[in-house]
């Protein structure tokens, strides 16, 4: 590896995405060629799925503000959600990271993705939990007064009953709600919420496992994951 690969790669990291590309090789089953990343932000999620995937990345987002290095490493382009400019069948995975809570016509994204994944072709999906009492925590570039002063308003949003993407709020979905979504596009649906908390908490592996089993976690996992395959038949 020569001095600028290591640069590159030394830029190119965070701490959950690799625990969701792990998670994605052991449920998907099969190797990935081709990944879209829907929503991709800088693309620094694109960039870590292609190196720990082994795969060739493209990565769509509206706004376009991409990490140099990132941009290096995989294709990042702008592009609508609701209307993606590839032909039907071009990935044989989708990957989404919250973004869909920024979608209005979310429906119509899940559908654009469905179309163009192949038929058994993977997905993983994460939004913020709707039903969740505090959130932000592991958000890596805010700081404690900027994950404060989020939650605050969340609160307020709650406790006015206007907690939903289309009135303005951060909301996501709850674990129900984001599955039978996902369902209704793709098909087929597994909630691995669990094993991610588990894996990227390993440390605190029984603690995850307790408020799971109580059921606690529905309200203080503050995210939800699902994968799936597409099934034939499914919403396009």
């Amino acid at each position: 590896m020569t001095t600028a690969d290591a640069a590159a790669k030394r830029q190119i990291q965070d701490t959950k995405t690799p625990h969701l590309a792990r998670l994605i090789a052991a449920r998907h089953g099969k190797p990935v060629n081709r990944l879209l990343v829907v929503g991709c932000g800088s693309g620094l999620e694109a960039a870590i799925l292609s190196r720990e995937l082994h795969c060739r990345v493209t990565g769509i987002d509206i706004d376009g503000n991409f990490d140099a290095a990132s941009a290096a490493a995989v294709s990042l382009e702008v592009g609508d959600a609701t209307a993606l400019r590839f032909s039907n069948g071009s990935f044989d995975f989708v990957y989404s990271y919250h973004a869909l809570e920024h979608i209005p016509n979310f429906r119509k994204a899940l559908n654009e993705m469905n179309r163009v994944l192949s038929d058994q072709g993977g997905y993983c999906v994460g939004t913020p939990n709707r039903a969740r009492l505090v959130g932000y925590l592991g958000s890596e570039q805010a700081t404690l007064s900027e994950r404060l002063a989020w939650n605050v308003i969340d609160w307020r949003a709650m406790l006015r009953g206007r907690f939903r993407n289309e009135l303005g709020a951060h909301a996501g979905f709850t674990s129900d709600e984001l599955a039978a979504e996902l369902r209704a596009a793709f098909g087929d649906v597994s909630d691995i919420s669990l094993d991610y908390y588990r894996t990227v908490y390993a440390r605190r592996k029984s603690l995850v496992q307790i408020l799971h089993s109580s059921g606690l976690g529905k309200v203080l996992f503050p995210s939800v994951y699902f994968t799936g395959v597409k099934r034939t038949g499914a919403s396009t």
